[in-house]
């Protein structure tokens, strides 16, 4: 099928057009076909015909791929199908021998639905994944000399999931120089492996970093790539909380890409290393992220957040919100939402405009206050203000106080009259 698309691509294209179109599967291994099919494209347009019969599917993006020239800007529409996300794994049934559903367990697995529905061998499936990746999507997109090299820099990519990137120190540990690095990088975006988020800047009138954060898509590879076999592992593993993280992000990405959005993911940080992980900036609101792998809330987790949205500009609308590795029932922090990882996919749905999510508040305009999420309504363990009894008390007990100065002089005169009584002042 594929050399006769490429020895005849009209001929090829003409057996389909005739009948409803065609589901072309693996398009970035004939991009010759991108032009002629534009000629087909366009013959619908002028003609009426509906649009949608041309289906162009692959492992490979095509705004990132260097070898398609034609881009039928303007005539597709790009729809991103990533690893299913946790809501999806959810309908799978549950079988003997899963054993309990927990974020490490999660983050284990990740979302490849082979894993879920063959149930093969996970460090087997991992391993076999990884080699025919990189011998037939990577050698096909670019002439890799050393393959060992490259998986190397694939390991040593697994290694930095939820940090700062470093393309010169990457470049350097893999062997490699740093445009090699940059360009395999740029291969690992093109086959949906790992996404590069940038920092988020706006209009804050600080010093920021605006290097991309690194994060892999799928924390089950990563996993599989770091060598983590099993939940005991991960759970004392030094780069859990990072592929937390990056778990978090994955089901960000995997909403951003169900509403067919781009590029509303960022990170942010200052020089001082005061930083936010994630920031979804959408439709004039911003909604900034903390994540926490731990499954007990503390209160000092919001003061990075607090430092970033007291850097914005007055006005800002914006929503604070920290996901951690608890269940629903913790305390309420004030002016922060509290997401347990179990709804997260919620979370990100609503976040992206899905159901009713959760509405961000005007900074310094009034206060800021937990929103709800599903049933559950946030509130501040303290009140705000005194009771109004309270308030009553102190206000008619400053009336029947006298005037500070009224008292001062009455002292004095009595200690005057009583000096004189005892012949001390004349």
């Amino acid at each position: 099928m594929l050399r006769a698309a490429m020895q005849d691509p009209r001929g090829f294209l003409d057996s389909f057009a005739s009948r409803d179109g065609a589901v072309l599967d693996e398009i970035q291994r004939a991009p010759e076909l991108m032009s002629y099919l534009l000629e087909y494209i366009d013959r619908d347009l002028q003609t009426g015909r509906r649009m949608g019969r041309w289906i162009l599917t692959g492992s490979e993006s095509l705004l990132l791929s260097q070898r398609i020239t034609q881009s039928l800007a303007g005539r597709i529409a790009m729809h991103e199908v990533l690893p299913m996300n946790a809501l999806e794994l959810a309908e799978f049934p549950v079988r003997r021998g899963d054993g309990r559903h927990s974020l490490t367990r999660a983050v284990l697995e990740g979302g490849y639905p082979a894993l879920k529905a063959e149930r093969p061998d996970r460090a087997t499936w991992f391993d076999t994944y990884v080699t025919t990746y990189i011998e037939r999507d990577v050698c096909n997109i670019l002439r890799v000399g050393d393959l060992s090299a490259f998986q190397r820099f694939l390991a040593l990519c697994a290694g930095r999931t939820g940090q700062l990137l470093n393309l010169a120190q990457l470049g350097a540990d893999a062997g490699v120089a740093q445009s090699t690095a940059r360009a395999w990088m740029s291969v690992l975006e093109a086959t949906y492996i790992v996404k590069l988020i940038p920092g988020w800047y706006g209009n804050i009138n600080k010093r920021l970093v605006k290097a991309p954060k690194l994060h892999f898509i799928d924390t089950g590879l990563a996993c599989a790539l770091l060598g983590i076999t099993n939940e005991t592992t991960l759970e004392t593993h030094p780069l859990r909380g990072a592929l937390v993280e990056s778990w978090v992000a994955g089901e960000l990405f995997k909403a951003q890409a169900v509403h067919a959005l781009h590029s509303r993911i960022f990170h942010w940080r200052d020089q001082n290393a005061a930083e936010a992980d994630l920031v979804v900036d959408l439709n004039g609101k911003l909604t900034v992220i903390e994540v926490k792998s731990a499954r007990t809330v503390q209160p000092e987790w919001a003061r990075a957040l607090e430092r970033m949205t007291n850097a914005l500009p007055r006005g800002t609308s914006v929503e604070r919100v920290i996901v951690h590795g608890g269940g629903d029932d913790m305390p309420t922090l004030k002016g922060t939402t509290l997401v347990s990882w179990t709804r997260v996919a919620d979370f990100a749905r609503d976040a992206f405009g899905g159901k009713s999510g959760a509405r961000g508040s005007k900074l310094r305009g009034s206060k800021l206050r937990g929103s709800k999420l599903r049933s559950s309504k946030l509130r501040s363990s303290k009140p705000a203000v005194q009771p109004p009894a309270r308030l009553k008390i102190a206000k008619d007990q400053k009336k029947s106080a006298p005037p500070r100065k009224a008292a001062k002089s009455a002292t004095r005169k009595a200690v005057r009259k009583t000096a004189k009584k005892t012949g001390r002042i004349r």
